[in-house]
């Protein structure tokens, strides 16, 4: 399976993604770029309506897969402001976040999901509005490339179930390990907070519970670490090589 988002740089893999009708959704671009044939590249992009943001240096360095950085950084995937039920009907992974309690945790998940390259992430929260700012914050504006929702989980595996998708919950009564099942067909996976996991309701909705295992006294993982696990593990199957190119 080919990743459904990731990144693609410099004109030569840029002017391919159009060429060959690749979801292209938007491309960060250097104020002064030094590659031959950008100009003629972000005519052609925004022609076909792909936005097209002058990104400051320091960005640029810290977005790049490339060393050194590229000027021009693009986005393959759903774009942010995509529907859930159209993401629901594609072949990536969406995490499903309930009952986190804390926003800074929830804006470090919210950044893995991005990393790791699932096509969306859904949060059942209590925060209020300056709550979710700074999960926002904290996530490092991921919000800008992936698509980020905040509705009741019951809502959302609703959703996947009417989309055709598999729910699994993430959860210490699983009975597969990740490195146990496929991860790479089109999920929604389920995560519960530290403190009260995912409610008993929620876990009955789903289609399985996968469990990771815990070795020590303390009787949880930190939400993003338990996610950690699980989307490394999804690359691996997928195949996945990145490293900065140079």
């Amino acid at each position: 399976m080919k990743p459904v988002r990731e990144q693609v740089c410099g004109v030569a893999d840029l002017t391919r993604a159009l060429d060959t009708g690749r979801p292209l959704r938007l491309i960060l671009c250097a104020e002064r770029v030094q590659e031959t044939g950008a100009e003629q590249l972000l005519t052609r992009a925004r022609a076909a309506g792909i936005e097209v943001r002058i990104a400051t240096d320091r960005s640029l360095l810290r977005l790049s897969k490339r060393d050194p950085a590229a000027d021009l950084i693009g986005l393959v995937g759903p774009p942010p402001d995509a529907a859930l039920d159209e993401i629901l009907r594609g072949d990536g992974l969406v995490w499903q976040l309930t009952g986190l309690a804390y926003p800074g945790n929830t804006g470090f998940a919210i950044r893995l999901a991005d990393v790791s390259g699932a096509d969306a992430i859904v949060i059942d929260s209590d925060f209020d509005h300056e709550g979710r700012r700074e999960a926002i914050r904290a996530s490092m504006r991921a919000d800008r490339f992936l698509p980020v929702f905040w509705q009741e989980t019951a809502v959302t595996v609703a959703l996947a179930k009417e989309c055709g998708r598999t729910v699994w919950a993430v959860e210490d009564v699983g009975e597969a390990a990740p490195w146990e099942v496929d991860l790479t067909q089109p999920l929604v996976l389920v995560m519960g907070g530290e403190r009260h996991g995912i409610p008993a309701d929620i876990l009955a909705a789903c289609d399985a519970a996968l469990r990771i295992p815990m070795r020590g006294f303390i009787p949880s993982y930190n939400v993003q670490a338990a996610m950690a696990m699980v989307a490394g593990e999804r690359l691996r199957q997928l195949g996945a090589t990145d490293r900065p190119e140079r």
